[in-house]
């Protein structure tokens, strides 16, 4: 089967389009026909060896965490999937990924994809919706009423939780550029912000909130104002960096590491079918062009969200 894998750590330069054996699934895994996986930032991490202590992988490594696909053949023990279902995963980090025509994933991993959108098009939901839905209710615990602060609104993840925290029943200040804006306000937000000017204060949009959630890579002053922008006893959620903590005025700071959760995959998908939460899909790239993907990435080009089609 083809696959793209690196043989060692390095720029996009390292990804190679090879041919591999066809993995065979062992107790409590499913082989699984990929339809598409998509990019996410975590992966040109991995390639570039910058999380190599935290996240140990096996060289040669398959990247492509998220997975789109059909059942192929099922493990020894396996329950509850059949040969042909479609199903999403978030495939664990150190394992290989979802790169290639086949890939093996765990069982326990697997929800079944959603049928009101295209297969390959699922593939960008399993770790932006899991990252989103962690950040939502378990880091900022959000409740029906509470006033949230999401910057970097429109990208992938901050799509994601404007949308699930709206419906929560969270009254939601969106930030981000003007490109966002009008897509934005479909998800029924309150209201819709260029960027943060951050020396203007949490009274200029209204503030302080509840919960800020921040995806904005900024420096370090600039994160320790978005404190100022959580009200006492409020939380700052960040996935680009933490958000310093005020323990006089009772303002916790909370960091998210995505983790899979089968559970949460299946509501999500769930969401999707119900038309409330929407999938927005930069490009689409062939697997082929997935080392071009990584150089974009890193090069800052890449113009949001991409799926990598497989098959």
């Amino acid at each position: 089967m083809k696959a793209i894998r690196f043989h060692e750590f390095g720029t996009s330069e390292v990804l190679r389009h090879e041919e591999v054996d066809r993995p065979v699934p062992g107790a409590g895994q499913v082989l699984v026909r990929v339809a598409a996986t998509s990019f996410n930032p975590v992966d040109d991490h991995i390639r570039a060896g910058v999380l190599a202590e935290m996240i140990p992988v096996a060289l040669p490594y398959v990247p492509g965490i998220d997975l789109a696909g059909t059942v192929a053949e099922l493990g020894p023990g396996t329950k509850d999937l059949a040969v042909g279902d479609e199903v999403v995963a978030m495939l664990p980090l150190d394992s290989a990924g979802a790169a290639a025509e086949y890939v093996l994933a765990p069982a326990d991993s697997l929800a079944p994809a959603p049928r009101s959108i295209a297969l390959t098009d699922a593939a960008a939901l399993p770790l932006t919706g899991l990252a989103a839905w962690q950040t939502v209710f378990e880091l900022a615990e959000l409740k029906p009423g509470q006033r949230v602060l999401v910057n970097g609104a429109g990208g992938a993840v901050g799509s994601l939780v404007v949308q699930l925290a709206v419906g929560a029943g969270a009254q939601v200040t969106a930030v981000d550029g003007p490109q966002h804006a009008d897509r934005l306000r479909t998800y029924g937000v309150d209201r819709v912000v260029a960027p943060l000017t951050l020396t203007e204060g949490p009274a200029a949009l209204g503030g302080p909130f509840d919960a800020v959630v921040n995806h904005v890579r900024v420096s370090p002053e600039d994160l320790a104002r978005l404190t100022h922008y959580v009200t006492d006893g409020g939380v700052a959620a960040s996935t680009a960096g933490p958000i310093p903590e005020d323990t006089a005025r009772k303002v916790r700071s909370a960091g998210l590491w995505v983790r899979g959760d089968r559970g949460q995959l299946t509501e999500l998908v769930t969401k999707v079918d119900a038309d409330e939460l929407h999938l927005h899909i930069a490009a689409h790239r062939p697997l082929s062009e997935l080392p071009t993907v990584h150089a974009d990435a890193s090069a800052g080009r890449l113009p949001g969200k991409t799926v990598v089609l497989v098959s």
